[in-house]
């Protein structure tokens, strides 16, 4: 039976809704697969992509969410997609990695004194934090270390100075040294760049940052 504009505008936003509910499931399994068991964070994100479509059949037959013929004319716009080969998204990001400054460096900061703490916020922007966790690196002490320090946002790393990765690097108590040797402003600058799940997903296929 062939489907007019409206049932096929009806049945595509339901399909969309379905995919979106979906994918937030299997989200929502990763995160709290990797936040409150022992599994590798890859581990976690298999998981959260064996459910997602799971759940997305269990709506199918369910029929959730419903969604009633649009009225009036349909128009359909294509979006407006810039393409970006692959080779051009992976030179974007090896240049943001170029601009990490050696070990030499920064330990020729401290030496010399040059060393300064980068500005601090009293609490996270809205009350909410960004998971520095995303950063390889960082895990559940030392995000609450820089927490305490006032850093709570992917940004406010990606701007520190070689000076001011210096001096976080000194004094992060018991992990000194961990913002140069695991590239916390490289990934930073990255993340902030392309967003955080663009970034898991570069990293999920072997990425170094």
């Amino acid at each position: 039976m062939a489907l007019d504009g409206k049932d096929s505008a009806g049945m595509d936003s339901a399909v969309m809704g379905r995919w979106l509910l979906s994918l937030g499931a299997g989200l929502l399994a990763w995160l709290a697969v990797w936040w409150l068991t022992p599994y590798h964070p890859f581990i976690a994100l298999g998981l959260g992509l064996v459910l997602a479509p799971l759940v997305y059949i269990l709506l199918s037959r369910l029929g959730i969410p419903y969604s009633a013929p649009v009225s009036g004319p349909q128009v359909m716009v294509a979006p407006q997609v810039v393409p970006v080969s692959s080779a051009e998204a992976a030179e974007s990001l090896l240049a943001k990695a170029r601009e990490a400054k050696p070990v030499t460096e920064i330990e020729t900061v401290l030496a010399d004194g040059r060393a300064k703490r980068p500005p601090t916020l009293n609490a996270a922007r809205g009350g909410l934090a960004d998971d520095l966790k995303i950063i390889k690196g960082i895990g559940p002490k030392l995000e609450q270390m820089c927490q305490r320090m006032g850093y709570f946002h992917f940004d406010q790393i990606a701007n520190w100075t070689e000076a001011e990765v210096a001096w976080v690097d000194e004094n992060l108590e018991g992990f000194k040294g961990r913002v140069t040797r695991d590239r916390w402003v490289v990934q930073a600058k990255v993340i902030v760049e392309i967003g955080p799940e663009e970034f898991l997903k570069q990293v999920a296929t072997g990425r170094e940052f």
